[in-house]
C-alpha cells in the first residue's frame, strides 16, 4: 500500500457528504469519515482529522458547499446571508492556516459575483463546481511544486523534513514531500528521508514516516532534538518543509519547531527550502509578526500518547501549534510557479502572486 493511493478529502458520490481520511488514527488505522453537519466539519478541521494547509482548503471548499446545499430557501438574499453565517463558523476552526479562509473567501467571491440572474439551485451547482476546482487545482499545484523541488536534488541526498507536508496534507503529492514522489516517478531509489518526530502531535512520526516508508523510500525517524547531531554528522544535504502562511517578506508560519530546524540548517550551511502553494502566500501582511499563532490545549503535551499522565498536575503548559521562521534563514520558497529567492516580496510580485 502506497500513501499516494489514499484520498484525503473527497465529495461523496451522493454529493451530500464529504469523505475525509481521519488522520488522527494513522498509521495504526485507516478510517474514512462521512461528514455533512456543520459541527462535524468544524470539529474535523479543529481536531486535525483533516490537516495540512492545502487539504484544509479542499475541505473548506467542499464543507461550505455542503452547508450551502442544505439551506432551504428560494430567496437569494436569504441564501447569501445564511451562507455567510456558515462561512464565518467554519473559518473559526483554525486561525493560522490561511488556506481555510482563502478557500472560504474564494467560494464566497463566486457566490457574490454570480448570484444575480441565477436561481438558488443554479448557485448551489456552481458552488459545487468551484469546490471540485479547488481540489483539482491543488493536485496540479502540488505536482508542480514537486517538480521544482526535484530539480534541486542529487542522487543519494539525505533530506530532512519536519511535520507532515506530504500527500496526506494535500489532495495528492503534498508540498515538502512532493519532490520525493517525483523522484520516485523518475526511477530514483537512492534518496534517504529523515523525518522529525514533530512533538507534540507527532505528525512526522505518524504521518511522514508512514508516507515515505509505504512509498518505498529509505526512511529514518528522529526526535526533534536529534536534528542537530544528524546534520553535524553530514547526513542531511537539504531541508524541505511545508507552511501554513507566508508573509510578503518571506517569513512563514509552519508547525512548531520549524524555526529551530531553519536555525540549525543555517549554522551547518544546509539549504533550507519552504514549499508553499501560492494560496498560502499572504501579501496583505508584511512580516511574520502579523501572523496569528494558534494556541492549543495543554493535554496535547501532558497526556496525549501516554498511558498515564506524564507531567505533574497543575504545571503550566505553553502549547503554540506553530512558530514563524524568519525569511533570513530561508534559501528559497518553492511555489507552483517557480522558486522564489530573496528578496521574496519582489520575487512574489514577479511571479504574479498577490496581484
Amino acid at each position: 500500500m502506497n500513501a499516494l493511493s489514499l484520498d484525503t478529502v473527497l465529495l461523496a458520490e451522493n454529493e451530500k457528504e464529504m469523505i475525509i481520511l481521519d488522520q488522527t488514527l494513522l498509521p495504526g488505522e485507516i478510517k474514512y469519515l462521512n461528514l455533512s453537519k456543520a459541527e462535524d466539519i468544524w470539529e474535523a478541521i479543529y481536531s486535525l482529522r483533516v490537516r495540512g494547509a492545502p487539504a484544509i482548503g479542499v475541505a473548506a471548499g467542499y464543507g461550505i458547499y455542503l452547508l450551502a446545499d442544505q439551506i432551504e430557501t428560494e430567496d437569494m438574499d436569504e441564501f447569501v446571508a445564511k451562507f455567510q453565517e456558515q462561512k464565518a463558523y467554519l473559518d473559526s476552526a483554525r486561525p493560522t492556516a490561511v488556506n481555510l479562509s482563502w478557500a472560504l473567501n474564494r467560494m464566497e467571491k463566486v457566490l457574490l459575483a454570480e448570484k444575480d440572474g441565477k436561481t438558488v439551485a443554479e448557485m448551489k451547482q456552481r458552488l459545487k463546481e468551484e469546490a471540485h476546482a479547488i481540489r483539482e487545482e491543488d493536485i496540479a499545484i502540488s505536482r508542480n511544486i514537486g517538480q521544482y523541488g526535484f530539480e534541486l536534488l542529487r542522487h543519494g541526498d539525505g533530506i530532512l523534513t519536519h511535520c507532515n507536508a506530504g500527500t496526506l496534507a494535500t489532495a495528492k503529492y503534498g508540498t515538502a514531500l512532493a519532490p520525493i514522489y517525483i523522484a520516485l516517478e523518475n526511477g530514483w531509489d537512492d534518496l534517504h528521508v529523515f523525518c522529525d518526530e514533530t512533538r507534540p502531535l507527532l505528525q512526522g512520526a505518524r504521518l511522514s514516516a508512514f508516507e515515505m516508508q509505504t512509498a518505498g523510500v529509505d526512511t529514518t525517524l528522529i526526535c526533534d532534538n536529534m536534528a542537530s547531531i544528524t546534520m553535524k554528522r553530514g547526513k542531511i544535504d537539504i531541508v524541505f518543509v511545508g507552511c501554513d502562511r507566508v508573509a510578503a517578506n518571506g517569513d512563514f508560519a509552519n508547525k512548531i519547531g520549524t524555526s529551530g530546524v531553519a536555525i540549525l540548517a543555517k549554522h551547518y550551511g544546509i539549504p533550507f527550502y519552504c514549499c508553499a502553494p501560492s494560496s498560502t502566500i499572504d501579501m496583505s501582511i508584511k512580516s511574520g509578526d502579523e501572523i496569528v499563532i494558534e494556541e492549543r490545549k495543554p493535554e496535547e503535551v501532558t497526556e496525549m500518547w501516554y498511558e498515564k499522565r506524564m507531567a505533574p498536575e497543575g504545571v503550566k503548559v505553553n502549547n503554540p501549534a506553530f512558530d514563524v521562521t524568519d525569511h533570513t534563514l530561508v534559501t528559497g520558497i518553492i511555489t507552483e510557479k517557480g522558486i522564489a529567492y530573496p528578496p521574496f516580496d519582489q520575487a512574489f510580485i514577479r511571479m504574479g502572486i498577490g496581484k
